[in-house]
């Protein structure tokens, strides 16, 4: 059973409200736009991460991140992106793939707003934690946790953070 927290568009920030759930966490994902490694390497010293660049992200960001992740945690399989759009309009670049081979959860971030759907055609779950970061034009700070156990995810919670 693993205990994941998920994030997405720190943009640079972090801060001991984000921290305190990275403690509670077994795994950390990050979603992309992480702004600063200054970031990852915080959260890093906590706990494992698993994380992708954005469309912000600098060369060292690219260097040290893919731009797709995609790994098996249990029994679960788990595409991480950060521009990946979302069921029936997911993004040009990955539409194909996904639809020949679907994982059980697939994971963007980019768009600031917090979204938990599920595509039926496809038999996936869609998870866009918002952001956490104090960049972009949400109102409140975002981010998603859940528990992997088997091939059961559960316990999903959105975590709503201070106002930007």
């Amino acid at each position: 059973m693993k205990r994941i927290l998920l994030l997405s568009d720190t943009h640079g920030y972090i801060d001991a409200q984000i921290l305190k759930f990275v403690e509670q966490a077994d795994e950390v994902w990050h979603a992309g736009d992480i702004g600063d490694l200054h970031v990852t390497d915080t959260i890093k010293k906590q706990k494992p991460l698993r994380a992708v660049y954005g469309n912000i992200d600098t060369n060292e960001a690219r260097l040290e991140f893919p731009l797709d992740n995609k790994f098996t945690v249990e029994n679960v399989t788990v595409w991480i992106t950060h521009i990946g759009g979302y069921p029936s309009k997911y993004n040009q670049r990955i539409r194909e793939e996904i639809k020949k081979n679907p994982p059980t959860i697939f994971i963007s971030g980019h768009s600031h707003i917090l979204k938990v759907q599920y595509d039926k055609t496809l038999n996936l779950l869609h998870l866009n934690p918002g952001a956490a970061g104090k960049h972009g034009f949400h109102k409140v700070r975002t981010m998603l946790r859940f528990t992997i156990d088997k091939s059961d995810i559960k316990e999903l919670e959105i975590i709503e953070l201070a106002k930007r």
